[in-house]
């Protein structure tokens, strides 16, 4: 199993162990719908894998990691560590710049990530190294985290770390694994992706319609889409195609009733209950009401 290096809001490793054996056996090729940071595109046995999101900047970032050498893409992002004069603890540990590791090196980056921020803001071709870029800003971020604002600007604050020997190996081993698959990318609109062939798994991850996240900002998610979602993947079924869809039934005392009505009406379908929760993920609810109901709910 392979995490991403992009700390993607609604990532799956931490589930992988409980998805992955409930996967078909013999899939030739594997369409991650909503693949963010291609936890499970790049964990999953198939022949060939498809990695979709709507999200461009991050099927860019995916594809620029796939298309340049390992070693082109760390030359580069050391290059713009050291163009920004960003800090490198990896190499010279955290006295060199008057910071330790509890307080992290947010102090000391934080005009050089602003610079850095602003240049990015500006670009207007997005090439391999707008992806790079953006990489660099993701690594030095709060909380590595990916957001623009509705005007397209990168807009996340300094955070406290920088691209430190964890980054840099989970990095490594991701862009390993891409280049050992046989994959492709798009950014499309989930309905939008056309399925073919019944050895043709479809894996859906979408935003949840009932949890806050970055990606429901802006209106990202709605009821309608979670609707449009469920006739796509009916249609998938009366084709004799595969599909396993991840979601919540409930979480922090609400409950996806569109969800839930979709699967009193669908008894041929498997609800796949997992052992996760989200409650250390807000301190300020406790109890029962932060437990997320998180399952698993496949065609087979």
């Amino acid at each position: 199993m392979i995490q991403s290096p992009l700390n993607y809001t609604g990532g799956k490793f931490k589930l992988l162990p409980q998805i992955l054996p409930l996967f078909p056996q013999n899939i030739d090729t594997f369409v991650d719908l909503f693949c963010g940071g291609g936890d499970v595109g790049t964990s999953v046995q198939s022949n060939k894998v498809l990695f979709n999101d709507i999200n461009s900047n991050v099927i860019g970032i995916l594809n620029t990691f796939k298309n340049l050498s390992q070693e082109d893409i760390f030359v580069a992002i050391k290059d713009i560590i050291s163009h920004y004069s960003l800090s490198d603890v990896s190499t010279y540990g955290y006295s060199y710049y008057n910071c330790n590791s509890s307080k992290g090196v947010g102090s000391y980056n934080r005009e050089s990530f602003k610079r850095l921020k602003d240049d990015f803001n500006n670009l207007q071709e997005k090439t391999d190294n707008y992806y790079l870029l953006l990489y660099v800003l993701i690594v030095f971020c709060f909380n590595n985290q990916i957001r623009f604002n509705k005007q397209g600007k990168f807009n996340l604050p300094i955070g406290k770390r920088d691209f430190n020997a964890k980054m840099q190996m989970k990095l490594s081993a991701f862009i390993e694994r891409l280049h050992g698959i046989n994959c492709e990318f798009s950014s499309k609109d989930f309905r939008e992706v056309a399925i073919e062939g019944e050895s043709t798994f479809v894996y859906a991850d979408p935003p949840y319609l009932i949890t806050c996240a970055a990606y429901n900002e802006q209106g990202g998610w709605s009821e309608d889409l979670e609707r449009e979602l469920h006739i796509y993947l009916d249609k998938l079924h009366t084709h004799n195609i595969r599909f396993a869809l991840s979601n919540v039934l409930t979480s922090k005392g609400k409950t996806n009733v569109i969800l839930q009505e979709w699967l009193i009406h669908n008894p041929q379908y498997i609800c796949h209950h997992l052992n996760y929760n989200y409650s250390n993920s807000n301190y300020h609810t406790a109890g029962r009401e932060s437990v997320s109901d998180e399952v698993l709910i496949t065609n087979y």
